[in-house]
């Protein structure tokens, strides 16, 4: 039976469980270029564009841990001396904890060997070239990741997403936007973050994107951490 898979490199996305290892087989880059649909949601192919997880591209030969633009690997991996090749990565992806204990990952590990052996050889072919590889995920994924949240330019958004004002009142936020303001949120419903990279809001200029499904979450995105103080205003 072939089993309905949600692959991830670095994200949990349910209970696959463990498989008691494989011998490795040549893989569908195409195949592999399917599963990596649920990978892109961390990573990308794209030099030096990190997300939750490091960018995969230039992956083959390069030593675990080392990418000097990243900073959240865990200390275990950094000091694993692993190179990533197409035996590393199938014991990683089969069973990240017992492969590197102590490491950040949160998923278990993907049981089906040919699996595996189709998203390495989709990694090996679109994510060896940082300066192909975002090229290469979007034709063989059929450009199905392009265009979401985490890769929108926050510097040219619609004037209903660009926040001029924010105003706090016991346990309601008032958002007003260039269009108007927004109807009122629940203070656990609107969440302030940052994005410091080169599609993150100009300073002074933070954008709402909106969340969950029911039209009341939403998230304020500064360009530093030192503007949210500044921009809200405390007052009824």
């Amino acid at each position: 039976m072939r089993l309905v898979l949600f692959l991830t490199f670095g994200c949990a996305l349910g209970a696959l469980s463990i498989g008691a290892g494989s011998a490795l087989a040549a893989g569908d880059v195409r195949a592999g270029a399917q599963g990596f649909r649920a990978c892109a949601a961390c990573h990308t192919l794209e030099s030096g564009r990190h997300l939750t997880g490091p960018s995969l591209a230039h992956l083959w030969g390069r030593k675990a841990g080392t990418m000097e633009s990243f900073s959240r690997y865990s200390p275990a991996l950094k000091s694993a001396d692993i190179v990533w090749n197409d035996e590393t990565l199938d014991a990683w992806l089969a069973d990240p904890k017992a492969f590197v204990p102590g490491n950040f990952m949160t998923f278990r590990g993907v049981k089906d060997a040919r699996a595996r052996a189709d998203l390495i050889a989709f990694l090996k072919a679109a994510g060896g070239d940082g300066s192909t590889g975002q090229t290469a995920q979007g034709n063989m994924m059929g450009g199905g990741m392009k265009g979401g949240p985490q890769s929108q330019n926050l510097k040219a958004l619609e004037s209903t997403q660009q926040v001029t004002a924010i105003r706090y009142c016991r346990d309601t936020y008032r958002v007003t936007t260039t269009a108007g303001e927004l109807p009122p949120f629940w203070e656990r419903n609107l969440r302030f973050k940052t994005d410091s990279s080169e599609t993150g809001p100009a300073r002074g200029r933070p954008a709402i994107m909106p969340a969950g499904m029911m039209g009341d979450r939403a998230s304020v995105i500064f360009a530093d951490p030192v503007e949210i103080g500044e921009f809200i205003q405390k007052k009824c």
